[in-house]
């Protein structure tokens, strides 16, 4: 595909409190290849969209088309705060970016790439707090689940840096670390230099589709310490790349007819196992993908019976691991 970079999460989250500096960095976008010659480059579209669909000209955050640091280029002060939410009175105002995704550098206004996310940023009208104010989870992760979606058969890359870049900036005088807990054996690596957690192999959604692990921070600041760990979830997309197979090997099934049947008299069965794919909704579209036929040269055959197809979701197993897929039957 031209355009075979996607990003793991479908939307990012982060505050901003009022005259925070420029130049001040907000929170890492992380981009995956779908082959290896691809390089990410990441760029904002030059308007804010405000609650009530009204939007605005973005003159306070950028990107860094390289890194997908998302950063403040102008400290946001009180006016600018009243001008962005819908009233003074409002405590925080939520606004919405676009970042796009490209494997080229971007041209000028070139804003209508399929490949996009959605950075929801909650415009505090306060202040940043005091580190020594902030709880653990505060310091450690901010609002977001820590929940990725990778596609299945896409080479290794990094798709999420713990750290905060923000809290990082502003509170220097605290020793904050991470781990990723997690079975033997599973990709996934953590590098405690650069606090990012990359997939180390191709993924295969038929041997597993979803990964539990627990991302783990503690926080240092004199002799105190203190610790909180949260879920870390990686679900693997499908790709259509495995065929259909038969439970016992044959694609045809013979029907009987004996005489005086009723109408709607099941005479035969057939059923398909499609470990790759999950029922599809609408339905339409997974009734297209299979179709049954009488083979018959026989315009009374073809008149007087028919086939019917009825599918549903099933379980694999697969090394002890759910795996969802469908079963057709006709």
């Amino acid at each position: 595909a031209a355009l075979g970079l996607y990003f793991p999460r479908k939307e990012y989250l982060e505050n901003v409190y009022i005259d925070e500096p420029a130049g001040m960095p907000l929170l890492r976008i992380h981009a995956l290849r779908d082959s290896h010659e691809e390089e990410a480059h990441f760029h904002l579209c030059q308007n804010l969209i405000i609650s009530r669909a009204r939007s605005h000209e973005n003159n306070w955050f950028q990107i860094r088309e390289k890194t997908g640091l998302l950063y403040l280029s102008k400290s946001l002060d009180r006016e600018d705060f009243n001008m962005l939410s819908v009233g003074n009175w409002m405590p925080l105002s939520k606004v919405m970016l676009y970042v796009f995704l490209s494997s080229h550098p971007f041209q000028e206004k070139e804003c209508d790439s399929a490949t996009r996310t959605t950075v929801f940023l909650s415009l505090i009208n306060a202040t940043a707090p005091a580190c020594s104010s902030l709880t653990a989870r505060q310091l450690c992760f901010t609002e977001m689940d820590l929940s990725f979606h990778i596609k299945e058969n896409k080479p290794p890359g990094t798709f999420h840096q713990l750290q905060l870049p923000s809290v990082h900036h502003l509170c220097q005088n605290l020793s904050i670390s991470y781990k990723l807990l997690a079975a033997e054996g599973v990709p996934f690596r953590y590098n405690e230099n650069t606090t990012s957690v990359r997939v180390t192999q191709r993924l295969d959604r038929e041997e597993r589709e979803r990964y539990e692990l627990i991302a783990k921070c503690t926080v240092r600041e004199g002799f105190r310490e203190m610790q909180v760990e949260v879920p870390f979830l990686v679900n693997v997309l499908d790709e259509d790349d495995s065929p259909p197979f038969l439970p016992n090997g044959t694609d045809t099934a013979d029907a009987v007819v004996e005489f005086n049947r009723k109408e709607g008299t099941v005479l035969s069965t057939l059923t398909v196992y499609d470990a790759d794919t999950t029922p599809i909704y609408p339905l339409e579209s997974s009734r297209k993908k299979y179709t049954g036929a009488i083979i018959t040269d026989d315009p009374w055959i073809s008149e007087t019976f028919r086939v019917e197809h009825i599918f549903d979701e099933i379980h694999f197993s697969p090394n002890g691991s759910q795996v969802r897929g469908t079963r057709h039957e006709y």
